[in-house]
């Protein structure tokens, strides 16, 4: 199947979700242990856009912990730069652009990142961009800058989704990653739980108890055409996408006692995968689409296993504490997130797969539903803070950390989305 665009995917979420009014609030604290000095100008007529690239782009530099970010006033002449000058100021990098609204309507959005220590050109950006999608060509600016001085892709132009409350009303809303450009994708008098991103970012699984019963969904984002997975008797729950997008991973009761199932992802083809005498749910698929790790209490308490995707005999992972639930896998396959209960405490751990070691990663005690960012790096999870809850992001080496909070409501349930294309 075709790639669909970054255009596309945002022209249809912005079509059919419609609005909604809640923005986020972001806090940062801690900073990366080797921050990249960068300058960052203010783009040349930048302002004829409707939203200011210069002070995107610092933001999301600002955001990650991995820069220091420095102020360059506004260079309007891109193509004669003093690099020594930049150099001594101490910075390693500057990041100068243009803007120009062109006779269509669009803007076109020319990004340059020089190199101050070599006085060269590390990399360019042009665009032609929608004014709607004016912030999206700024976090894929802040992309291209991020991969060429880390060597790791951005993700400051993915999407995330999560869950709102408000007394008895439940919205799943999708924002870019800062938080911004907040779409509702679904709104509900009953609960909505378990979100979880297609691979190719235009569907969203969840649960609903709309029918006053727990059913897997998964919903187009793009034509709001939503399509039953499961609705088995008894409680259907915690839907996770295969790599591939082909079939998802399910936790029924239908036979009883809760285990794991795939299906299609138009809701055939049930299997049942996993078999023991207790509980076992909450599976997320490994990046390569060989395994399925899993929560079960098989040995007592519940722990973290993994079994093949077809089945068969599951291995545990987790062995510290005797409370471990919600896996996650990180991209690249190395690194296992989870929530842990210590001393009486929720918090989020992460798991060196290889090694066997294991680290804390917040430092809340309410801590839930981990999500790695799709380029391994952060991690968002729900926890509380004064009775509300509130999402937060920490990096993986929990030095950097961030709180998303909304003026009203819980926001809960959140999940990061792909990298599109």
């Amino acid at each position: 199947m075709k790639k669909l665009t970054h255009y596309v995917i945002y022209a249809g979420l912005a079509i059919a979700a419609g609005s909604a009014q809640a923005q986020m609030r972001i806090e940062i604290s801690g900073v990366g242990s080797n921050q990249i000095p960068v300058a960052v100008a203010a783009f040349a007529d930048e302002n004829v856009a409707p939203q200011q690239m210069s002070a995107i782009i610092k933001a999301d530099l600002e955001r990650s912990g991995a820069f220091k970010v420095i102020d360059a006033g506004t260079i309007n002449d891109v193509n004669n730069i003093d690099y020594g000058a930049w150099k001594a100021r101490g910075a390693d990098a500057l990041v100068v652009g243009t803007v120009q609204q062109l006779a269509d309507g669009r803007y076109d959005v020319r990004y340059k990142l020089l190199d101050t220590i070599k006085s060269n050109k590390m990399s360019q950006l042009d665009q032609a961009t929608p004014p709607q999608f004016a912030r999206l060509a700024a976090h894929k600016i802040a992309d291209d800058i991020f991969l060429k001085l880390t060597g790791v892709r951005g993700a400051f132009s993915t999407r995330i989704a999560y869950v709102t409350q408000e007394g008895r009303s439940y919205r799943l809303e999708v924002a870019d990653a800062d938080g911004e450009g907040v779409q509702l994708a679904l709104r509900s008098n009953e609960p909505i739980i378990s979100p979880a991103w297609s691979p190719d970012g235009t569907k969203v699984a969840y649960v609903s108890f709309e029918q006053r019963k727990p059913v897997v969904y998964v919903q187009n984002l793009i034509t709001r055409a939503r399509t039953v997975v499961a609705n088995e008797k008894g409680s259907n729950s915690a839907p996770a996408w295969a790599p591939d997008g082909s079939k998802l991973a399910v936790a029924l009761s239908k036979d009883g006692h809760t285990q794991v199932y795939t299906v299609n992802a138009d809701g055939s083809g049930l299997r049942r995968v996993s078999n023991s005498a207790g509980i076992d749910t909450e599976p997320k698929w490994s990046a390569d689409g060989q395994s399925i790790y899993f929560t079960s209490d098989r040995s007592g308490g519940p722990q973290i296993y993994r079994m093949s995707s077809s089945g068969g005999d599951a291995q545990r992972i987790t062995f510290g504490g005797s409370y471990n639930i919600s896996p996650r896998i990180s991209p690249d396959g190395k690194t296992l997130a989870y929530i842990s209960r210590r001393d009486g405490n929720f918090q989020l751990y992460v798991l060196d797969l290889a090694s066997g070691q294991e680290q804390r990663l917040s430092d809340t005690t309410s801590d839930e539903a981990p999500s790695f960012a799709p380029n391994g790096k952060y991690i968002m999870y729900a926890t509380e803070s004064g009775r509300r809850k509130s999402l937060a992001v920490v990096s993986v080496d929990g030095r950097v950390k961030q709180r998303l909070t909304t003026q009203v409501g819980n926001i809960k349930e959140p999940t990061w989305g792909p990298f599109m294309q």
